[in-house]
């Protein structure tokens, strides 16, 4: 007898993975591919949409055929920022434009005159940039640039919507990939920002629908529940969202650190402008409040130089465990060290200066300065929020000292963490079924731990 599984498509800039999840939601299946990226007209690097289309459809038409599985479900994870415009017969206008792709300063600038001030504008639309970032304004400089592409386009559709539309022919928006600094949204009135209908650029964005929505439909002869898609930040998301029945945030870990606060009641702050806030939204159009750090990255610099300096194996670091004396002997007479080379911080010293001779020493100091920066994103996205709970994922939730510096400051929070490698794709394969998630699901599936601040000497 085949198994029942939910299938679900996890595309990532760099790796296209292929899930077979089934009904405890634990993978029976896992393929993935990467592809060569070609070039668009102004010899921009971006992705190869007619490859990943051949292999989304050989894929999954082979599963189909299999002896061993039966796929009652299928939904699509991808990274977002991306644009697929299509004409009314269906066909892709235009290359998938890269995010990294530069605007024109001079079309930034007439859309500030025209939308501005640049500020308020980017608190109203949660981003923190003006730029091919920000997928809506590709939609501005197709208009303007490239009128005679815009003019034939039916539907722009995010990238996740898209890879739906190729298996059901349905062209649909969702919360989630609108929501995602897109520059669309206007979190302070929960719709379209004014420029998308004074543009009328809303006239070529489809219908918007719940993330959870999904076609009943025969697919080569099978009837299968197709979903719409979900950008994969949300999608990381909401498994936590599903199983955790108090208020929360989330720290994601890796080469970006971002938190998530998904129960802010404050998506537009009344503070300053700052661009390292940014939002998300919620598969139901609720917003995430979000702020990120280049983390994982600086990091990787730092550990690097150290590495360098002390004459180590490149893995040393991972072998350095947190000590309460050294920790104790640095916060003593405490002073910044480390100049940063990709975060700003108005801390950071002119140069990196350290008098330590050993590498332990070392390595202590950049984790007490990473987490101090790390505290203050932390601080920014819970806001005024009442949140009790913060859950850590990604390369740091296996860090020593990280861990322990954060539960040693928030000693008043409960502080946990998860493996959660499926991470999105997992997210998306929950969004498009019914399924309860009982309070056990972290803890069964995400190897949820617990942590508790040290205490050394009755000190705390």
């Amino acid at each position: 007898m085949k198994q029942k599984v939910t299938a679900v498509f996890d595309i990532g800039k760099t790796n296209k993975k292929f899930y077979l999840f089934d009904k405890d939601f634990k993978e029976v299946h896992k393929e993935y591919i990467s592809f060569k990226e070609i070039k668009d007209e102004d010899g921009h690097p971006t992705e190869d949409l007619a490859e990943l289309k051949k292999w989304l459809k050989s894929v999954f038409d082979r599963i189909l055929k299999s002896d061993k599985f039966d796929i009652k479900a299928i939904n699509f994870s991808t990274y977002g920022a991306s644009f697929v415009h299509i004409d009314k017969e269906g066909n892709s206008l235009t290359p998938l434009y890269n995010y990294t792709k530069p605007l024109p300063d001079s079309l930034v600038n007439d859309f500030l005159q025209e939308y501005g001030p640049r500020d308020k504008f980017l608190k109203t639309t949660g981003c923190g940039d003006l730029s091919m970032l920000n997928s809506g304004l590709q939609l501005y400089w197709l208009k303007k640039r490239k009128p005679e592409v815009y003019k034939k386009i039916k539907y722009s559709l995010h990238l996740p919507q898209y890879l739906s539309y190729i298996f059901t022919g349905i062209s649909l928006s969702e919360y989630t990939s609108i929501g995602c600094h897109t520059a669309l949204w206007d979190y302070s009135k929960r719709d379209y920002h004014d420029w998308v209908y004074k543009e009328g650029i809303n006239k070529i964005l489809p219908q918007i629908v719940s993330t959870e929505t999904s076609t009943n439909m025969n697919y080569n002869g099978k009837r299968i529940k197709i979903g719409v898609g979900i950008h994969d930040s949300s999608a990381a998301l909401l498994p936590y969202v599903r199983s955790i029945d108090k208020k929360f945030v989330l720290v994601s870990t890796g080469t970006w650190s971002i938190v998530f606060n998904p129960f802010t009641e404050e998506p537009v702050s009344a503070g300053v402008y700052e661009e390292d806030t940014i939002n998300y939204m919620r598969i139901n159009g609720k917003a995430v409040k979000a702020t990120r750090m280049f983390l994982g990255n600086e990091y990787k610099v730092q550990v690097d130089k150290l590495n360098k300096r002390f004459s180590v194996d490149e893995d040393y670091h991972t072998t350095v465990n947190f000590d309460y004396d050294t920790y104790f002997e640095i916060m003593q007479d405490f002073k910044h060290c480390f100049r940063w080379e990709s975060i700003s911080d108005e801390d950071m010293p002119e140069k990196t200066h350290l008098s330590y001779h050993k590498y332990e020493h070392a390595y202590h100091q950049l984790m007490v300065e990473l987490v101090q920066l790390q505290i203050k994103k932390i601080k920014e996205a819970l806001g005024n929020d009442n949140i009790a709970s913060i859950y850590i994922d990604g390369g740091f939730s296996n860090n020593d000292i990280y861990i322990k510096l954060l539960t040693h400051h928030f000693r008043d929070k409960k502080l946990s963490t998860t493996d959660a490698s499926l991470g999105s794709a997992l997210g998306a394969a929950i969004a498009i079924l019914d399924n309860k998630l009982n309070s056990k699901f972290l803890k069964e599936n995400y190897a949820l731990k617990k942590h508790v601040p040290f205490i050394i000497s009755g000190k705390v």
